[in-house]
């Protein structure tokens, strides 16, 4: 029964160790998907120009448009101070 108890301890132990190891083994299937909603506008954008900030703008509304952001946020990157959607 003692050994009985300390199997079904360990294997109590293991097995969810187990399957979070095998969820952290595999890499990224396919990216496509992200790739389409957020762009590749955003690559090399620092914000300094006023084209920078186009670019960051179409990268947003694609997270906006996908839900990946809040609705708060995304009215939060749009909220500037004169009126551009520039903070």
């Amino acid at each position: 029964m003692k050994q009985q108890s300390a199997l079904t301890r360990s294997v109590a132990l293991l097995m969810p160790a187990l399957v979070l190891a095998g969820c952290g083994i595999s890499g990224p299937a396919d990216v496509t998907g992200l790739r389409r909603v957020v762009g590749t506008d955003l690559a090399g954008a620092r914000g300094a120009t006023p084209a920078d900030q186009h670019r960051i703008d179409r990268t947003v509304v694609g997270l906006c448009a996908a839900a990946v952001w809040a609705k708060a946020e995304c009215l939060r990157h749009g909220a500037g101070n004169d009126g551009s959607g520039r903070g």
